[in-house]
This record gives structure tokens, C-alpha cells and sequence, in this order.
């Protein structure tokens, strides 16, 4: 109201001041009546509004079209991001802004966690082998001394109490308990309580939060990340001794035995200098923790390469020479005197001693290899690759081949593969498995070489290391997550591989295509995305060299002009691929066939249907081309397909109805009467023959039986003598049985010279037994010759007489010499 009124003042002393002016009288006096209008109104519908406050009567807002200013065909606009984002926080009858409303008054709780059952939960679920602790122990260690060594750049001060920096282990066996001590950073009281009494609490992310802020931009040294390793003590230990003592504090003893814990000022006074000492009292099943070679085996395994030397306190039995005491001396001096053997020449100042074995115990450096892959690739010698390889894959020999490197872009790793010099005996036997050559370093801290999906099974012969900051861990450190970080590295390590066998020299890839041929051929089959990559590392037997094999690089650099396959002959051996039907014109007119002798050769030709432009070809199968073909060819074949179609159809309807698909005249054939050619999509003879060998093939398996049972192509040729004897007899009668046996006979040879196994063996023989009696002139009825067998009681008669008969000459050699007695005795006479 007060408002109202000042607006009626000041426009009425504006009109009675301007009144002497017409027009602008007339101006002010609209604008005051429009003034008046408006504030009557605005009060009228204030009062209205006023009225019916309490009788409010909800109303639907005005509809809107749901899609405006969405897109169907192109990218997704932001209204639809921002309705998902209200739908995520929206519950059902709440709006967004009730929903911020509803959390702006909710009370906030912390969550409250169980100790002793979390302390169960980590020790018991988190880790599957318990030998991880010592790795966990190390690595804070690790951590420990880099952190004092970080410290040590700008003070150096930090180092006055001793510059060792250094990890220490040593195990009393005869209180069963393992000692870890390291010269590192060490912790305060407060440490002790705030780290070792919290629970994934991570000592290092707060250190490095401390230094720059950020702890994702840390110092690639750094090892730990989740705050449990230190309780993985547990596994092994009833309870776990931390003795521990930092420069800014005295040196506290922390003890626990997962139920609670203690702090306590160490009455022995500083005795660490710097550092901590972890005192695990094992349990009764983790005694061989105190073992010196276990503990050894450990370090290797897990902590080979971190930059710290590791100690381990160790015994070792050595003969030494002491001195022989006074009594020891004259003992000897008498039994000498006894003996009478002294020598009196033995120069009397001589100190006399004797060799005693002795056990002595120091400090023996375990992990002396260092990791090799963060050198810089330029600095480091082939010598030191060898020991490195032989050192890391336990081989005797040197490597055939080697690659160093470091991956950028989304994924950073370094790494180091290689090749061995010759294939594992179990290679095969363990295919399916994943292998363990491949071993998994986070920040030179062993994690894992557990895997399947980091290298393919057919380069599971690889040896390598890969050392990244940037891998997805398990909070165990055992494994690591399935992510897509781990295809980006598999992708780079199967390049870097396949790059470094290609890189092979002659003779060194000729040993390595001794050893491990059929795992490239593998990887065609297997390794789709790289298919182009390892072809090129296929080798082959060929007819253009009895005893080179031949790349495909070489074969089509000397490919005849137009043609427009690379022909290949699969069989059990080069001599059948050789005499085979189907490659007699092919070498005849001089085009160069490649010979696959091995089972999977041909499995690794059918997934690799061409290269560098160019299809391959199976002769065995139909539809073979020569490419120079030319007009008068063709019409030669038509005049023969013409001549020979009785023949054809004969074979196809009555002589081998059944048996083939179709018979037709070959292009492929010169010296072989027939062949039998398998379709395009059906397996060949030695297909044939190696899934027939399959170890787990089934009896009845369908798939097998499909192709098994699959009916082939009689190819035959115009122009041998038997084919043409054939023609002319199937022109004369087609019902004799002579006719009918050597069509069965002809196709019986070409299944088994096309390398297939005939169906019925018995009945092929007496075909043949047929023909060759035949041959020789003795009729198809012609009598076996009886046997006779003797009875028993003419076996007994024999016996006897044989025995009679034996009798008998005795006798008469016996009589003889009494003669021969007599005359000699008479001439003596």
C-alpha cells in the first residue's frame, strides 16, 4: 500500500507540474491512468489468490513434448544424460529436488567394522598361499627404505644414525621364530598405533600424499597400495614382534596376536639405530619357514629384483686348520718315542696344527640378480641377456632370440621375451594349460605367472618378464583383475613376439622352425587378428627344392605368369606328396606345388584362404585351375567330356552307383588311369587319415560320419590305355562281370592312391584274387587242392616205427665196430 501511494504522489504532482504543456500533459496523463489499471489489478489478483489459499486445486502441468530437442539419428544430446542422472537419484513418488532435500536432513553413520572378524576375514580369505608373507614383508621393507632414502635427499641428517640400507632375515630355528629387519625410515609410537592398529591403513599412500599431494603421482618405487599386506604375518605367525625405531622417537616394541595389540618404550634402549624388526613366532604347521633353503627359494621367487639387498643369516661347513694344544702335542710326542719314528730334522718353532670341519654363520646376499628390463636397452650386453635368461628360466642354454622394450600410450610396461633354443619335452601335453613362462612383476615385486589370457597357447614356449605400475591388483596381490588393460598388453606382447622371431637370421630361424613349427602353424588357426603376421613365417617343403623349405614370399615371387592360386599336395610323407595323381600335370607344365607332410598343415592352410592376394589351392580337391587355359583347351576337354559320357554315366549309375557322385574327365591326371577328388568343402585323404588318428575321436561321432560318409568325384583319364579298354567295353556290354570288376578294381587303386582307406578291404581282395586268376589262365572255379590230416592212431604207428627204425641202426653200427674189433685183433694175432 505504502507503495501504491508514492506512485500515486509522484505522478499526480508530475501532472499538476507539467500541466502548462499540452503534449506533455496529455503523455503523463496516459501514463497515469495505465499505472492506475495495472496496480488495480495486481491487488485484485493478490486478493484473489489471498482467498483461496486454503482451496487450492492441484492442476496438471502443461504437457511437453518428451523428445524436444533430443536426437534420433545423431549423438545423444544432454537432456537425456541429465534425466538419466535424475532417474539415478530419483525414488519412486520423490522428485530431485526432494531427494536433495531428503540427504541435506538425513543423519550421517560411519560404518562399523569387527575387528576380530575382519582380522579372520583377511588372514584366512585374502591370501591363497600363505608363502605370499614374505613377499608382503619385504615389500614394506622395500617401501621403508625408500622412504628414507627420499628423506635422505634434502636432509642428510636422516642418515646419521647408520647409511646401510639394507633388508635382513634371519630364522631361529630352535624358538621357531622369523626375523625381518630393515634399516628404513622405521616408526614413531604414533605410527605404530595409527598403521599397524588400523586396518587398511596404507602407511606409503600417506607418505607420498604428504609429499606432493597426489598420490597417484608417486615415485614408480613405491610398493604398497591397500594397508594388509603387514597382517599376512598372521598366515604364519601366532603372534608377530615389531620392534621399531624412528629418528624422531625412541625405539617402541609392538606386539599382537590378532585380538588386540600393545605399544611399549623398548628397555634395551636403540639398539636398531634405524629401522624395524619384525618377529613373526610361527605356527606349528609353518616350522619349514625357518628353513634356510625355503626361505631362500622364497626371496628368488618373489623379491629377486628389488633394489635393496636382501641378507639371509646362513650356515655353511668348512674345513679350517687350528692349532693342536700342549696335552694334544705331548700325546703325540709319546706315541712318536714309541714308534722311534721322530724326525729330527722337523724345525722345533713350526706351530703344529690339524684340520677341523667347522659351521660358520654370516650374512649371504640373496638376490644378486637385478632387473635387467629397466636398463636402457642400449647398455646392456648380450652376455648379460644370456645370464639373465638362464638365471630366470633355469635353461643351460643361451636364448635364439631376444627383445627389449618398453610399451607406451594406454598402457606403460617394460618388458623382456625370449626364444629358447629348443622346444620343452612336455609342450604338447601341457597346451591346453596356461603357461608360466610369462612372469608378472608390479614395481619389481613378483605377482603372478598364472595366466591364460597374457600370451597365446601357441607362443606359450616364450620366456618373459613384465613389469608395469599401472596393472588392476587383487588386494592379495596374487592375481590381477580382469581388465582391458590386460588385452592392450597381450596385443603389444604377441607383436613384439612375432616381430622378433621375424627379425630371425637364416640359420637361427632354421633352428627355431626345427623346434617350433607347429606352433606357428597353431597361431594361424588360433590367432585370427594376426593371421597375415604369422603367415609370413610359414615355411613349406616344395617341388621347386628337395631339401629348402620355401616361405610364402618366395613362392609367389616365383609364380608362373596368370597364375592365380598357390597350389599345395598334403600327404603322410614328400615322396607320397610327390607320386600323388594330382600334381602330375601341375609339374608337368611346371608350376610350383608346396608339400604339407606334417598333421597340421593342412588344418593351417584351410583357416588361411589366402595371401598377399593370392587363393590357395588344394589339388586333391575339385575345382582345380590352371590359369592358362586357353580356348583350344577348353574345347579339347568339351570333345573328350562329350566321347567319354557313356563311359561316365555308366561309372555313375551302375558300375559305382552309390559309391561316387559323379564321374567326369579329368584336367589334372597324366599317367594315372583315375583319381578320386574330394569336394571343396570335404576333407581330402590325408584329412581323412589324420582325423581318423585323433586320440579322442568318438566311434560315432556325426560330425565325423558326415564327412566320413561324404561322396566324392571320379575323375578319370581320356587317354590310358585301361580307360580306353573301359570305353570299349562298356560299348559292348555293360553287364559283364569282367567289365564291372575292373571298373570296381580302377576306382579300389584310385582311393588308395588319393591317400583315402577303402571301405571293405575283404571284398577288394577277392576282386583281385578274381583278376589275377584271370590273368594267369586258372579258371574262377578251380579246385583247392585237399589237405590231409592224419588221425592220432597213425601219429602213435609212425612214432613207433621211427623208434624201431632208430633201434635198428644202432644195432647195426654197434656191429659193426665189434667187427672192425675182430679184424684187429686178428691181424695182431
Amino acid at each position: 500500500n505504502g507503495l501504491f501511494f508514492k506512485v500515486i504522489f509522484q505522478l499526480s504532482r508530475d501532472y499538476f507540474v507539467s500541466s502548462s504543456e499540452f503534449g506533455r500533459s496529455l503523455t503523463m496523463k496516459t501514463k497515469f491512468l495505465i499505472l492506475i489499471g495495472l496496480l488495480g489489478f495486481i491487488c485484485f489478483a493478490g486478493c484473489a489468490a489471498e482467498n483461496d489459499e486454503d482451496n487450492t486445486i492441484e492442476q496438471e502441468p502443461p504437457e511437453v513434448e518428451l523428445d524436444l530437442g533430443a536426437s534420433r539419428d545423431a549423438l545423444r544430446t544432454d537432456d537425456e544424460a541429465v534425466k538419466r542422472e535424475e532417474e539415478a537419484i530419483k525414488l519412486d513418488g520423490l522428485s530431485v529436488a526432494e531427494m536433495k532435500e531428503l540427504r541435506e536432513k538425513a543423519e550421517k553413520f560411519v560404518y562399523q567394522v569387527e575387528v576380530n572378524r575382519m582380522m579372520k576375514l583377511i588372514i584366512n580369505s585374502l591370501y591363497r598361499n600363505k608363502e605370499i608373507f614374505l613377499r608382503e614383508l619385504i615389500s614394506n621393507a622395500s617401501d621403508s627404505l625408500d622412504k628414507i632414502r627420499f628423506m635422505s635427499l634434502t636432509g642428510k641428517s636422516d642418515l646419521t644414525a647408520t647409511e646401510e640400507l639394507s633388508i635382513k632375515i634371519k630364522a631361529d630355528k630352535e624358538n621357531n621364530v622369523l626375523h625381518i629387519t630393515d634399516t628404513g625410515i622405521g616408526m614413531t609410537k604414533q605410527d605404530l598405533e595409527t598403521n599397524l592398529g588400523t586396518i587398511a591403513k596404507s602407511g606409503t599412500i600417506e607418505f607420498l600424499e604428504n609429499i606432493s599431494g597426489d598420490p597417484s603421482s608417486t615415485s614408480s618405487d613405491l610398493i604398497g597400495q591397500f594397508g594388509v599386506g603387514f597382517y599376512s604375518s598372521f598366515l604364519v605367525a601366532d603372534r608377530v614382534v615389531v620392534t621399531s625405531k624412528h629418528n624422531d622417537d625412541k625405539q617402541y616394541i609392538w606386539e599382537s596376536d590378532t585380538s588386540s595389540f600393545s605399544i611399549v618404550e623398548d628397555p634395551r634402549g636403540d639398539t636398531l639405530l634405524r629401522g624395524t624388526t619384525i618377529s613373526l613366532f610361527l605356527k606349528e604347521e609353518a616350522q619349514d619357514f625357518v628353513n634356510e633353503d625355503t626361505l631362500k627359494d622364497l626371496v628368488k621367487k618373489y623379491s629377486q629384483f628389488i633394489n635393496f639387498p636382501i641378507y639371509l643369516w646362513e650356515s655353511k661347513t668348512e674345513t679350517v686348520e687350528e692349532p693342536i694344544e700342549d696335552d694334544e702335542v705331548e700325546d703325540e710326542e709319546k706315541l712318536d718315542d714309541d714308534d722311534a719314528t721322530v724326525e729330527e730334522d722337523i724345525e722345533e718353532d713350526k706351530p703344529k696344527t690339524k684340520k677341523v670341519e667347522k659351521t660358520t654363520w654370516d650374512w649371504v646376499l640373496v638376490n644378486d640378480s637385478k632387473p635387467l628390463w629397466l636398463r636402457n636397452p642400449k647398455e646392456v650386453e648380450d652376455n648379460d641377456y644370456n645370464n639373465f635368461y638362464k638365471a630366470f628360466s633355469k635353461e643351460p642354454q643361451n636364448p635364439l632370440a631376444k627383445v627389449h622394450f618398453t610399451a607406451e600410450g594406454e598402457v606403460t610396461f617394460k618388458s623382456i621375451l625370449f626364444v629358447p633354443s629348443s622346444a620343452p619335452h612336455d609342450m604338447f601335453t601341457k597346451y591346453a594349460k596356461a603357461s608360466d613362462k610369462i612372469k608378472v612383476y608390479v614395481r619389481r615385486v613378483f605377482i603372478t605367472d598364472d595366466f591364460q589370457d597374457l600370451m597365446p597357447r601357441y607362443l606359450g614356449f616364450i620366456y618373459g618378464v613384465v613389469d608395469s605400475d599401472d596393472l588392476p591388483l587383487n588386494v592379495s596381490r596374487e592375481s590381477l583383475q580382469q581388465h582391458k588393460l590386460l588385452k592392450v598388453i597381450k596385443k603389444k606382447l604377441v607383436r613384439k613376439a612375432l616381430d622378433m622371431i621375424k627379425k630371425m637370421d637364416e640359420e637361427t630361424y632354421e633352428k627355431f622352425w626345427e623346434n617350433f613349427s607347429t606352433n606357428i602353424k597353431l597361431g594361424v588357426v588360433e590367432d585370427y587378428p594376426n593371421k597375415t603376421r604369422i603367415a609370413k613365417l610359414l615355411r613349406f617343403k616344395s617341388s621347386n627344392s628337395s631339401d629348402k623349405l620355401t616361405s610364402l614370399d618366395e613362392y609367389i615371387e616365383r609364380m608362373r605368369d596368370k597364375q592365380e592360386h598357390i597350389y599345395y599336395m598334403a600327404g603322410s610323407s614328400q615322396k607320397d606328396a610327390e607320386t600323388s595323381p594330382f600334381v602330375e600335370r601341375l609339374l608337368r607344365k611346371g608350376y610350383e606345388v608346396l608339400y604339407l607332410t606334417e598333421p597340421v598343415d593342412e588344418y593351417c592352410m584351410e583357416a588361411l584362404p589366402e595371401y598377399e592376394g593370392k587363393k590357395f589351392q588344394n589339388v586333391a580337391k575339385e575345382g582345380l585351375k590352371f590359369g592358362d587355359e586357353g580356348e583350344d583347351q577348353k574345347e579339347q576337354l568339351e570333345k573328350l567330356e562329350e566321347e567319354y559320357e557313356p563311359l561316365t554315366r555308366w561309372l555313375q549309375e551302375t558300375a559305382l552307383s552309390g559309391q561316387i557322385e559323379k564321374a567326369v574327365v579329368s584336367n589334372r591326371l597324366t599317367s594315372s588311369p583315375c583319381a578320386v577328388v574330394a569336394g571343396q568343402h570335404g576333407w581330402s585323404g590325408n584329412m581323412e587319415r589324420v582325423m581318423r588318428a585323433q586320440a579322442y575321436a568318438q566311434a560315432k561321432d556325426a560330425n565325423t560320419e558326415f564327412y566320413l560318409n561324404q561322396k566324392k568325384t571320379l575323375e578319370i583319364n581320356p587317354r590310358h590305355p585301361l580307360i580306353k579298354e573301359l570305353q570299349q567295353r562298356v560299348q559292348k556290354d555293360t553287364e559283364e562281370q569282367s567289365t564291372l570288376d575292373l571298373a570296381q578294381v580302377l576306382y579300389d587303386t584310385a582311393v588308395l592312391r588319393s591317400g583315402y582307406i577303402l571301405g571293405d578291404s575283404v571284398e577288394f581282395a577277392s576282386r583281385i584274387e578274381r583278376m589275377l586268376r584271370l590273368s594267369v589262365g586258372v579258371g574262377p572255379e578251380a579246385p583247392l587242392e585237399e589237405e590231409v590230416f592224419a588221425t592220432v592212431d597213425d601219429e602213435e604207428e609212425e612214432e613207433v616205427e621211427e623208434e624201431e627204425e632208430v633201434e635198428e641202426e644202432e644195432e647195426e653200427v654197434d656191429y659193426e665196430e665189434e667187427e672192425e674189433k675182430g679184424e684187429e685183433v686178428k691181424d695182431e694175432l
